[in-house]
């Protein structure tokens, strides 16, 4: 498995979403990037997994750091799981975690595990269905759920409904921590949707994005976070980490009602979610 990180040409399979890709980083060793279909999904450094190489991956990071002190460990569920990239960090910022993955594709899997060995520690990945996993979930189980499902640039209906973000806040503790991955453009109807479903369902949301995102075309990610009752989120631990490239900005509280204030919830249970 070592000599997988010397490879220099990509590794190309067919997987159940399409033709995936892992790519090394010719520029630094021990880095690669995984391709679904010519879209960047994911950016694995095997020698340090807390190389975040997407913006939106650190936004997400913030929230893993302010679950709980500074290596403590976590009881995380991430739905989605790509070439791991989150699971390797928690592992390596907060050894001892149990993690938990739900991952859709199991040819994808296959590959990743194949090619970037797995890090250590309680990690188990289950192929299945997001929607039908998390539903199965015992209360108050996880400290942080994350999820990241996209088909293309698109989230499976299933898990943007309030059935969805129901089931996330039961298999939660009291005060655990959600983060979600949210891919919209101007002028974010989307990102009002979900924000308004987690409000409904959740004690406390925040939006986490790279500073000036409202203004500038195209698609950006931005990172939805809740934390179930009681007590509201840490924003000062948030806060923490946004001033490093690109620069963050996070909306909460009043700066977060005006936007949302025409959306509403989108109502339904969750489907079957194909990721």
């Amino acid at each position: 498995m070592a000599r997988s990180a010397r490879l220099t040409e990509p590794i190309v399979e067919q997987v159940d979403a399409g033709t995936a890709a892992l790519v090394p980083d010719v520029g630094r060793r021990g880095g690669w990037t995984l391709f679904v279909d010519d879209t960047a999904q994911s950016y694995v450094h095997l020698t340090d997994p807390t190389h975040l190489e997407f913006g939106y991956v650190r936004r997400i990071a913030t929230v893993i750091d302010a679950a709980a002190p500074a290596g403590a460990p976590l009881r995380v569920l991430h739905l989605g799981g790509g070439a791991l990239t989150l699971p390797r960090y928690v592992e390596a910022t907060r050894p001892g975690s149990t993690q938990r993955v739900i991952e859709y594709d199991r040819k994808l899997y296959t590959l990743v595990r194949r090619v970037l060995p797995l890090p250590p520690g309680d990690l188990r990945v289950r192929i299945a269905d997001a929607c039908h996993a998390v539903a199965a979930v015992r209360p108050d189980t996880f400290d942080l759920v994350i999820t990241d499902l996209y088909q293309g640039d698109q989230m499976p209906h299933g898990a943007t409904t309030a059935g969805f973000a129901g089931d996330v806040a039961r298999a939660l503790r009291p005060g655990g921590l959600y983060a979600a991955n949210l891919l919209d453009t101007p002028a974010y109807t989307f990102t009002d949707t979900q924000t308004a479903t987690a409000r409904a369902e959740f004690a406390d949301v925040c939006l986490i994005a790279d500073d000036g995102f409202e203004r500038r075309a195209g698609q950006h990610n931005v990172v939805l976070a809740a934390v179930t009752a009681p007590g509201p989120l840490p924003m000062a631990g948030l806060a923490g980490r946004l001033n490093g490239p690109p620069r963050g900005r996070i909306l909460h509280g009043a700066d977060l009602a005006h936007p949302i204030s025409a959306a509403r919830p989108r109502t339904g249970a969750p489907r079957t979610t194909r990721h």
